[in-house]
């Protein structure tokens, strides 16, 4: 009775490990088996109470780089007579004129302002847009190309390697560039906002790289220190660049066959194509001696191409038998032969003038011989 009872454990047990083995494994790399997932101790199927301490930061997303630099810019604007006010709970900022306000424009001023600080502009270098000699562009550059990893290419292509090429256009237009997500926050001089403005766009569109631009403004920085050259153009000094496009492989496009209702003829199928030449009514042995056949012809063609082009490469070329004194004289006897021809041209040339003026005095004679000769006068024969 105890083997009977072992043995119906052991069956019993080695049917649970086939169950297991059979079961589907999932292909995700988060289905495999966790440590908790056999421990007794735990309830899945409790549901806790939510404990505060769990979630100390709130639902809002608080900046804190505005949060700590928002006292720095409500000093700056109030010195213009403009309140301003940071609300955390809506995530807005917002500007208003006061009683102390005498600057009309000012208040466009703050509004770019707070333009600037939501592109993560820091405060120290937005705060200068409020002064009048400064101003702001925004340029939108993520709805100018649609493909993602064309975007991201370009972008960093304007960056450069270390920001070295950003670098190099703001010293260049004397402008702050900011390249953030989808847009490009520049601070300057309205003259370098239209250059800088030129050379993101450029960039973006895949029109003209930076370097070239670059390029572009050095020379032009150099030209304007020469006074001579100031109400010049400057067009001969710039270098021009073509753009060079690799040709894109056009898509083959088939043409489309005019429609008939009626299905196209049957292809001959391969006994057909026996039939036709005889080969069906051969025997095997003379099927295979006839592909044999075939076979040493292909490879006896095969054999003199491949012999032809190795001749080739043994074939001497030609060369050039005549001495320098030959080669001379050949070269001054063309020189002589051309001289000739320019002199028989020319004479034809004085040839043709001369009888052109002949015949024009002999017209000329001829006309005025006919003018001095009398006319007779007709007498009419009275009928009687």
């Amino acid at each position: 009775m105890a083997s009977s009872e072992e043995g119906e454990e052991a069956n019993a047990a080695s049917a649970e490990e086939v169950g297991r083995k059979k079961q589907p494994r999932h292909k995700g790399k988060h289905d495999k088996p966790k440590p908790w997932d056999d421990d007794p101790n735990i309830d899945h199927w409790k549901i806790e109470r939510f404990d505060p301490s769990w979630n100390e930061g709130g639902m809002l997303e608080v900046k804190k780089y505005l949060q700590e630099a928002w006292p720095i810019v409500k000093g700056a604007l109030k010195e213009f007579g403009v309140a301003c006010e940071l609300n955390l709970v809506e995530g807005s900022m917002t500007v208003s004129t006061t009683r102390k306000t005498r600057d009309p424009y000012i208040i466009v001023k703050a509004k770019e302002l707070i333009k600037l600080l939501s592109r993560s502009v820091p405060a120290p270098q937005a705060i200068k847009i409020l002064n009048d000699e400064m101003s702001c562009d925004i340029i939108k550059i993520g709805s100018i190309i649609r493909n993602k990893e064309r975007f991201v290419k370009r972008r960093e292509r304007l960056l450069g390697p270390n920001l070295s090429t950003l670098k190099a256009i703001e010293i260049l237009t004397g402008c702050y560039i900011l390249v953030q997500g989808n847009t490009v926050a520049a601070m300057g001089s309205w003259k370098g906002l239209k250059q800088v403005r030129r050379v993101v766009e450029d960039c973006i569109k895949n029109i003209k790289h930076p370097v070239y631009h670059i390029k572009e403004l050095l020379i032009k920085r150099e030209l304007a220190k020469n006074p001579a050259l100031a109400n010049e153009s400057w067009d001969r000094f710039l270098p021009k660049f073509k753009k060079k496009n690799v040709k894109q492989k056009k898509p083959i496009t088939k043409e489309k066959k005019p429609y008939t209702p009626f299905p196209p003829p049957q292809q001959p199928s391969k006994i057909d194509l026996e039939l036709e030449s005889g080969e069906y009514f051969m025997s095997d042995k003379k099927k295979s001696a006839k592909k044999w056949q075939e076979k040493l012809e292909k490879q006896s063609e095969k054999a003199e191409e491949n012999k032809r082009k190795r001749e080739a490469a043994f074939v001497p070329p030609k060369e050039d038998t005549a001495t320098p004194y030959e080669s001379a004289k050949s070269a001054s006897n063309k020189s002589e032969i051309a001289d000739m021809a320019k002199s028989i041209k020319k004479k034809a040339k004085e040839f043709r003038k001369s009888e052109a003026q002949e015949n024009v005095k002999l017209e000329s004679y001829v006309a005025s011989n006919e003018g001095s000769r009398p006319k007779k006068k007709h007498k009419s024969s009275k009928s009687k």
